[in-house]
């Protein structure tokens, strides 16, 4: 298998006093520039009580080797996968299909798909759908070939746009000042580094909702509150997503008013309009009750999975932003569209399948089902389908499973089970509700070497990297028409190839940038 590094790059930084210049340069300049988190309890223990204390995120040292084909390729199709998960969440019918073969052995789908119910009941009262969507990719190497393969469509909660552009210019600016001064000297003009627009794009969804949402009937000042975990560590990349936003109409108009939220207190400082049909989301601030805003948009950071719902009010809370007038991102329905099992349908082969695949009742067009279906990699239900059967038969055999990984209906990184553990898995689940779980082919990227910088340590070797596009779409639930359709710029994340998962928040992965080759 061929290698996407090699010869000088990147350098291993052997000698001491070169490694410990660029390594407290990027200490230095991740914090003054906000590529930060705050710090796990697990490193602190109880020596911040106030909140104060910051880290630099983990990141590359360098900026890891990617195809430029392969990013062509990912950027390119994110507007036709944008169509495809709004029309996906427009279709009530087949979103309601599979949440039923997967809520016996799923309770989180099963109540998700509860609160859809309720409203539905009482009738929606707005049709418009933000979507801040990530698709996430890594390259596949068939040979010679190099192709990028999806791991994933994220509908709900996509994180690391305000990170992820400041990896960019964090590596940009070690290309102009560092790399050039090192023993093994790497010069700007051989890199190619793509410009990355991450957080500006996701930020101008988000005002896109705010300026459709109109102005308030009610005479409130308009607002988008962020929904967001308690105790959130990954703050500072959700700060950055605000600032864009409140910067976004320009100098000379008002800015637009940004609220956090804990998801544990809606229910405390929202509530909906009296006597309003429309029912308007009102927004109380705890720092200042006497003010009341109106809430254009409901940014949920928070809610994609059970952890969020320790209770009935959680679910009563999450009931309250889907019936009011909001313009949520993303709605119920669109959360459930990002399910596992839509991607199961939309990639298992016909050839194990008794039904074609479900990507051609979405996608008719024969370039932009081409060019899609070229992107998945196989998936196959674990149900009593001749699919299902032949995957189950897959999945329990000891060396068959070594070629795949079975996953939930959950978002968030850490919950799929890797080759050998998943026949323990499986007998630790009834066996009616192992169709709550997909089986994938892994995917087998090109060797990659870099170093990478966590706590304050280093560590090097090989790595594997995993390029999510994001993209933001505005379209209306009701009559199909799209609003706003983009690519907004990219991720790369970057975990030692003995790892697993490759979550950043969840401490396996850290924060890279592309280098186009």
């Amino acid at each position: 298998m061929s290698s996407l590094t090699g010869g000088s790059y990147p350098p291993t930084l052997e000698d001491a006093g070169e490694q410990d210049r660029l390594v407290q340069t990027v200490k230095d300049w991740t914090i003054a520039h906000g590529l930060a988190v705050r710090p796990p309890p697990a490193l602190v223990g109880d020596s911040d009580p106030e909140g104060v204390l910051a880290m630099s995120a983990p990141v590359t040292l360098f900026p890891s080797p990617f195809p430029q084909s392969c990013f062509e390729d990912a950027s390119a199709i994110q507007t036709k996968y944008n169509e495809l998960y709004a029309r996906i969440s427009q279709d009530e019918e087949f979103l309601g299909a599979l949440v039923q073969e997967v809520a016996g052995g799923d309770e989180f789908i099963a109540n998700l798909w509860n609160v859809h119910l309720r409203v539905k009941k009482e009738g929606y009262v707005q049709d418009l759908s933000l979507g801040l969507f990530r698709s996430d990719y890594m390259v596949h190497q068939d040979g010679d070939s190099l192709q990028i393969k999806q791991v994933e469509f994220n509908t709900i909660a996509s994180s690391f746009g305000g990170l992820s552009a400041r990896t960019s210019l964090l590596h940009s600016h070690l290309a102009r000042t560092e790399y050039p001064l090192l023993k093994s000297p790497i010069h700007r003009s051989a890199l190619e580094l793509p410009t990355n627009g991450s957080t500006e794009g996701l930020a101008a969804g988000l005002a896109a909702a705010f300026r459709a949402y109109g102005h308030s009937a009610l005479g409130h000042p308009t607002c988008v509150v962020f929904l967001v975990q308690d105790g959130e560590r990954n703050v500072f990349d959700q700060r950055h997503l605000e600032y864009a936003l409140q910067s976004s109409p320009g100098a000379d108009a008002d800015p637009i008013p940004v609220f956090r939220l804990p998801f544990s207190q809606i229910l405390a400082h929202t509530t909906l309009a009296p006597s309003s049909p429309a029912r308007q989301l009102l927004y109380h601030p705890p720092h200042n009750p006497s003010l009341t805003f109106e809430v254009a948009a409901a940014y949920l950071r928070a809610g994609y999975g059970p952890g969020d719902y320790p209770d009935a009010a959680a679910w009563e809370a999450r009931y309250q932003i889907e019936r009011s007038a909001a313009i949520a991102c993303p709605t119920v329905l669109s959360q459930l569209a990002g399910m596992k099992k839509v991607q199961q349908v939309l990639a298992t082969p016909d050839a194990v399948s008794a039904t074609p695949s479900a990507l051609r009742r979405f996608i008719p067009d024969d370039e932009s089902h081409s060019a899609l279906w070229k992107t998945f990699t196989n998936i196959y239900p674990l149900d009593t389908t001749p699919a299902g059967l032949e995957a189950r038969r897959l999945a329990t055999d000891p060396a068959a499973c070594q070629r795949y990984v079975m996953k939930p209906q959950r978002e968030g990184g850490g919950n799929n089970f890797y080759r050998g553990a998943i026949p323990r898995r499986l007998a630790e689940i009834p066996e009616e509700h192992w169709g709550s779980y997909i089986l994938m082919e892994i995917i087998t990227p090109p060797p990659v070497v870099n170093t990478i910088l966590r706590n304050g340590k280093l560590e090097h070797g090989g790595v594997i990297c995993e390029l999510g596009v994001y993209g933001t779409c505005l379209w209306n639930q009701r009559t199909g028409e799209v609003l706003r359709n983009q690519e907004s710029g990219y991720l790369l994340r970057t975990k030692g190839d003995q790892s697993e998962e490759g979550g950043v928040a969840a401490g396996y992965g850290c924060m890279d940038s592309v280098r186009l080759l």
